[in-house]
């Protein structure tokens, strides 16, 4: 499935259940994830990739920084991953 679709399925889902979902299209920090997802004072990062899609090492690095900061920061490639989340 294409990254657009499995992001777009994200928006849908995540926003059902309440959270604030923004897309990055672009944005002065390389690396930052796909979405980020806000709700009652958590954040989510969040990267979209294909099943043949693989992470930037610039990506990988964001994710360890982020995470070091206490942040949830996950890369998806199907909806069905997302369900811990929620």
């Amino acid at each position: 499935m294409l990254e657009s679709k499995i992001q777009a399925n994200i928006i849908k889902l995540f926003s059902k259940h309440g959270w604030i979902v923004l897309k990055i299209i672009k944005c002065n920090m390389n690396g930052i994830s796909d979405l980020i997802l806000f709700k009652d004072g958590k954040t989510l990062f969040i990267e979209v990739k294909s099943d043949i899609g693989k992470p930037s090492a610039m990506q990988l690095f964001r994710q360890k920084q982020l995470r070091e900061q206490g942040f949830t920061y996950e890369i998806i490639n199907s909806l069905e991953q997302c369900s811990n989340l929620i």
